[in-house]
């Protein structure tokens, strides 16, 4: 192999995962916008959720039947369906979806930047990752941010201080979840197998949590936008889950840890400019703190990777 083709097999190398890692990112960002979009004109976050993730679950299931690569189906299958997709898809982002109302896209966006550290923390605890200063230092950091960002949303007048609270589990169960993918991923199954197995659990959840007293799957009919609004939720659904997973393949874990810090530079931008949103009080100082705090994981972990 010449020199030039080497540095053009490198360059596909990093430009595949840095493609999916920007699109898995936009498609995060508007997820959050349109949750918040959905609740102005009246549509309830479970219907939006139930809706256009069950039309998510149909666009994977089909996609994995044409590449003749469908979920398996036995008992340790099922149970990893049915876990990861109640904490890493129905109840976290049925939190997500339910507080954007009341914190804001914008707050939601900066809090699902902190998963993969909470994960790393988990990791520690199950002494599935040793113990390094630069990764340490980032997890503190990121939390700290995410502290000052807590108590900033806290300390003003009007502060909804139970779905600010709410809004903050939603990112220990993404790490949860993450922690259980990695340690029951069933083995010889891939992931292109795993994604709409996931989704079609969560599905279920969801459209089954509509028949639960004081909830509702109902859909506004008096106008088409509700409509649209679950028809763009559920093509980004499709694409956020069916990335996700070629992302940890391609990119691995360093790459991944990023997703949701370009999920937030998507996000808030659009939520602050686009829908007239106020920014979240210490906005800036919390984001740094965050932005340190991924990067010190991101390149403790690379130093970390065995080198080939």
């Amino acid at each position: 192999m010449t020199h030039q083709q080497s540095t053009r097999s490198r360059r596909r190398t990093w430009l595949f995962p840095l493609l999916l890692l920007l699109s898995g990112g936009l498609l995060l960002g508007l997820s959050t916008n349109l949750a918040k979009l959905a609740g102005e004109i009246g549509l309830a976050p479970l219907a939006l959720l139930g809706w256009s993730m069950t039309g998510a679950a149909v666009i994977l299931l089909t996609v994995a039947a044409l590449r003749r690569s469908l979920p398996p189906i036995n008992p340790r299958t099922l149970r990893y369906y049915a876990i990861s997709a109640l904490v890493s898809v129905a109840a976290s982002n049925f939190i997500f979806f339910s507080a954007i109302p009341h914190v804001g896209a914008s707050f939601v966006a900066l809090i699902i930047t902190l998963p993969p550290l909470l994960t790393y923390v988990g990791a520690l605890a199950l002494k599935m990752e040793r113990f390094q200063m630069t990764r340490a230092l980032g997890v503190a950091a990121a939390l700290a941010g995410a502290g000052v960002l807590a108590a900033s949303q806290l300390r003003m007048p009007q502060a909804d201080v139970f779905w600010i609270l709410v809004a903050l589990v939603g990112p220990m169960l993404l790490a949860v979840g993450n922690l259980y993918r990695t340690l029951h991923w069933p083995e010889g199954v891939s992931a292109e197998a795993l994604a709409p197995g996931m989704v079609t659990g969560a599905a279920i959840m969801l459209l089954l949590a509509g028949f639960l007293p004081g909830y509702s799957l109902a859909v506004p009919t008096d106008r088409s936008l509700p409509f649209v609004l679950i028809l763009a939720q559920t093509l980004i659904f499709a694409g956020q889950f069916q990335l996700l997973f070629l992302l940890q393949k391609a990119g691995g874990p360093v790459l991944l840890s990023l997703l949701g810090s370009v999920g937030a530079i998507v996000g808030v931008p659009v939520a602050i400019f686009l829908q007239n949103e106020a920014p979240p009080q210490a906005l800036m100082p919390s984001a740094a703190l965050i932005a340190l705090g991924i990067t010190l994981v991101a390149v403790g972990q690379a130093k970390a990777r065995p080198k080939t």
